[in-house]
């Protein structure tokens, strides 16, 4: 079952309650005017009949003429009024208060035991009651077209500045350490919204305090460690010839290519890092560095470039790809070069969910069949050197092939113009 998620904007959702609250007391007030006005129409209308009968019943009695209408035992007169006047009362009578207006009686018993009735019905009362009812319809569809236009001024007005909080906040994710929501949204006006972003720049300000403290104390300990380590290395090299030495050689080395790596990591997440940039054919480049690096891979070019980047920084990310398809992938390796743009792709299992989602993170290499060894450093690394180069790197897995193959694909994206030497970079576009 496929559930759907429906997404509207703030500015509508303030409109819209506004325009509810505006049309719930539109609507209110209009039945509170229309019924007060229908009473005292009906009130005023009966006052006029009981004054009416009142004034036939003189003339009858004096002259002994009908007149205002008046008629001597009327026999449509309603029983309620038969019965007034047999106890002798004067009354009046609402009949029929439709649409044509209300209809209203009025009743007298006389000296000789007669009753005097008037009869008529009010239509211009009923027409002056429309008019007011039209009135009254305009007068809230008015308030409504107003509240919504109001509630669009509003809603616009806070949806533009969280949108704008929302902005910044993304970029303090993606490493941007100089951005501060409160200076994104501005503005003179004081509410919840700059609460919200002083919150999140004392939490972006506290996390990025305790992340350069870890990237000191990070650094601190991996460059402390390079003397023993050079020193375990050299000491290796005295031992005598065996399988033995071999082993320790081994691990001391791997032990030193650790510490470097983390050095490395330390001074890119430090942002300090600079790009010595050259102009370079990149298919060149990159077929003399794989038959070097990983003489085994296939080199593809579909069209070549010539691109300013950092040759060094490059030979890098590639090696490290390379090294990551030969550690967790399977044969063949495939690098393909169309234009700016870099792939390196194994037919092995596949990287792993939690990367695809969140990118490489050091020290953790992913699921089980693609963890066997590694600290998880080689596609940090990678990722970095990208940053500095103001590249893209990006991580996909491919589609399966007929034999079953699925594999890993790794993606540089080389950009048009080279990062500056402020440390600026170029805006890259990566297609879905």
């Amino acid at each position: 079952m496929v559930k759907l998620a429906l997404r509207s904007g703030l500015r509508w959702k303030v409109s819209l309650a506004i325009a509810a609250v505006s049309a719930l007391v539109a609507v209110a007030l209009s039945l509170v005017v229309h019924n007060a006005a229908r009473v005292s129409m009906l009130d005023n209308s009966r006052a006029a009949m009981n004054e009416r009968v009142q004034s036939a019943q003189r003339m009858y009695e004096k002259y002994r003429i009908l007149g205002f209408g008046a008629k001597l035992d009327d026999e449509r007169l309603p029983e309620q009024l038969k019965k007034e006047a047999a106890r002798g009362l004067r009354a009046t009578y609402l009949g029929n208060t439709g649409a044509a207006g209300p209809e209203v009686w009025a009743s007298v018993p006389l000296r000789d035991g007669r009753v005097l009735s008037v009869h008529t019905q009010f239509k211009d009362r009923a027409r002056v009651l429309q008019d007011l009812d039209r009135v009254l319809v305009l007068g809230s569809v008015s308030v409504v077209m107003g509240g919504i236009a109001l509630g669009v001024l509003i809603g616009d007005q806070l949806s533009r500045r969280l949108r704008k909080a929302a902005t910044a906040a993304r970029k303090l994710a993606e490493g941007d350490s100089e951005v501060r929501v409160r200076d994104a949204i501005g503005g003179r006006v004081r509410d919840e919204t700059d609460d919200l972003a002083r919150a999140v720049d004392g939490m972006a300000e506290a996390l990025q305090q305790r992340l350069e403290a870890e990237r000191r104390v990070t650094a601190d300990i991996a460059h402390e460690l390079r003397t023993p380590v050079t020193g375990l290395l050299t000491a290796a090299e005295l031992l005598p010839p065996g399988r033995p030495t071999e082993l320790v050689r081994d691990r001391a080395q791997a032990m030193r290519q650790l510490v470097e790596d983390v050095l490395e990591v330390a001074r890119l997440d430090g942002f300090a890092e600079r790009a010595e940039l050259q102009e370079i054919a990149l298919a060149e480049f990159v077929s003399r560095r794989v038959r070097v690096a990983a003489p085994e891979a296939r080199v593809t070019v579909l069209r070549d470039a010539h691109v300013s980047t950092d040759p060094r920084r490059l030979e890098r990310i590639l090696g490290n790809l390379l090294a990551n398809a030969a550690r967790h992938g399977k044969p063949p390796f495939e690098v393909t070069v169309e234009g700016r743009v870099l792939r390196v792709r194994d037919h092995g299992p596949g990287f792993p969910e939690a990367l695809l989602k969140d990118g490489p993170s050091r020290f953790r290499t992913g699921s089980k069949d693609r963890a066997g060894t590694g600290h998880g450093l080689g596609l940090t690394i990678a990722a970095g050197q990208a940053r500095v180069l103001g590249a893209r790197l990006t991580f996909r897995n491919a589609e399966p092939t007929a034999e079953g193959r699925e594999g890993a694909v790794a993606v540089l994206w080389l950009p048009e113009s080279a990062p500056t030497n402020t440390g600026s970079f170029p805006v890259i576009e990566v297609p879905d």
